[in-house]
């Protein structure tokens, strides 16, 4: 049995495969972040699964691709506990940038491969190894065209009433938008980042208006300019996309791309859906 794994902070979506490449389970834990657990809390989080921990001796390999695990230290830490829990596995733990490039891209194949979901970046894979030229510094200054960012317009668009009338009314029915929640989940709460995000569905939701049109595609020439160029080769290689906004804005990905003399490449929601097919194909 073969375990993958995509692991975030707060979930981790666990996938077994059989020797055909075919699926036997799939399941849930809590996140598996190494900065921040201890080998106790890993250990009891993978044990409050009993998929998991009934078929841990007949597991021979698990591949790990986590939030937490970009450094040396992190990754052999994990790997060490992730090595004596599934005592018989061959372990290989990644950083989760990993999971978005094995995800997209067929194995020696190059391109660059974007990640659109709450937050945003921007790798180019070699076929090897992975290579980013511009280092995030979050979401108060960059996450260009992420899902927090979305939810950043949507706000100043409606208390600076540029937010047309019907759009704004439907709005403020589906979210609270009293200053003070908006300023409390902003400043007092934890992951304000996750919380812009969620106003995003909204912007998606009526992503044929006009109003909205111009600020996803305009969010888009951003991300192409400022991510996507630093590559020389960004016309000569395929761009995928990771994550839920680069999901459900798919088409207008494909024509800002197109504008911008770039293929769209391969589009999942999760990780996890390409993985699959990435290890179930045997390496040569």
């Amino acid at each position: 049995m073969k375990l993958v794994v995509d692991s975030g902070s707060t979930k981790a979506d666990w996938i077994a495969l059989d020797d055909n490449g075919d699926i036997q389970f799939t399941t849930s834990t809590l996140g598996l972040n190494p900065e921040v657990l201890t080998k106790e809390e890993v250990i009891n989080r993978i044990n409050n699964r009993f998929d998991i921990a009934q078929n841990a001796s007949i597991v021979k390999e698990l591949y790990f691709y986590g939030a937490g695990c970009g450094t040396d230290r992190m990754k052999n830490h994990l790997t060490e506990i992730l090595q004596e829990y599934f005592s018989n596995a061959y372990v290989e733990v990644k950083e989760d940038t990993y999971a978005a490039v094995f995800a997209t891209t067929p194995r020696g194949e190059k391109a660059i491969v974007c990640i659109l979901g709450t937050g945003s970046n921007c790798s180019y894979y070699d076929g090897t190894e992975l290579h980013q030229k511009v280092q995030s510094l979050g979401y108060l200054a960059m996450d260009d065209c992420s899902g927090n960012q979305f939810g950043r317009h949507l706000i100043r668009a409606y208390y600076f009433n540029t937010m047309p009338k019907a759009l704004a009314e439907i709005f403020e029915k589906e979210y609270d938008l009293d200053a003070d929640v908006i300023k409390h989940n902003l400043y007092k709460m934890p992951n304000p980042n996750a919380y812009l995000a969620t106003f995003a569905k909204f912007l998606i939701q009526h992503k044929d208006d006009d109003f909205f049109q111009k600020i996803i595609l305009n969010d888009m020439q951003n991300f192409v300019d400022f991510y996507i160029k630093q590559y020389e080769n960004c016309k000569e290689v395929p761009v995928h996309f990771i994550g839920s906004i680069a999901y459900y804005l798919k088409n207008e990905l494909e024509i800002i791309l197109s504008k911008n003399g770039m293929k769209l490449g391969n589009v999942y929601r999760k990780p996890i859906d390409g993985l699959i097919n990435y290890h179930s194909v045997p390496q040569q």
